[in-house]
């Protein structure tokens, strides 16, 4: 606990007063261009890896950055039609990563008996796994991951919301997988390929 209160003292008396206009700013509203949708895994920091600050990125984290069907889960639903409804962002990332305990989990659902509810929430990245039925090995994770992203745009598209956007030409779906051993940051297209 000491950690995180000394990182709250640290932002309190170095970081907020040279951001003091910024937040002053933002006390009045928000406005991000960006819906990020990403991996609740703490290696994964949207801002860190975007380079955005305050006020611009509108996060929405669970396991597996899965944008679950319209109507399935309300949470997932609420964040997606406020930010692309209300808060009109202009763009809308899914953003997986290497390694992927969710996709991974996905793949080997059996090893999951002992935390059923992470079970049954793996199960959907289940249409991505099983687009990858055909490889093997060390391959079939990265190819799982990148099909989920794709998987999750598609489902992106479900939204009424999302769907009236785009059909209007107010928004962009973007896709990316990141990885952490390297930086790097590679472009998925809705089919879960690698651009």
């Amino acid at each position: 606990m000491n950690g995180l209160t000394d990182g709250v003292r640290q932002f309190q008396s170095e970081v907020y007063p040279a951001m003091r206009e910024r937040f002053s700013e933002l006390a009045g509203g928000q406005a991000p261009p960006t819906l990020f949708v990403t991996c609740s895994d703490s290696r994964v920091d949207p801002s860190l890896i975007t380079q955005q600050g305050p006020g611009e990125l509108f996060v929405l984290r669970n396991a597996g950055n899965f944008v679950t069907p319209y109507g399935t889960d309300g949470g997932v639903d609420s964040a997606v039609e406020y930010a692309v409804a209300v808060l009109k962002v202009e763009r809308v990332v899914v953003c997986g990563h290497a390694g992927c305990g969710a996709v991974g989990g996905a793949l080997a659902p059996d090893k999951l008996d002992a935390v059923p509810a992470v079970q049954k929430w793996v199960g959907h990245a289940r249409a991505a796994v099983d687009a990858t039925a055909h490889l093997a090995g060390d391959e079939r994770l990265p190819a799982a991951v990148a099909s989920n992203v794709g998987h999750q745009i598609e489902n992106l598209r479900g939204h009424p919301c999302v769907a009236a956007a785009l059909e209007a030409g107010s928004l962009e779906l973007v896709g990316w997988v990141y990885d952490i051993a390297s930086g790097g940051v590679d472009a998925v297209d809705s089919g879960g390929g690698v651009a």
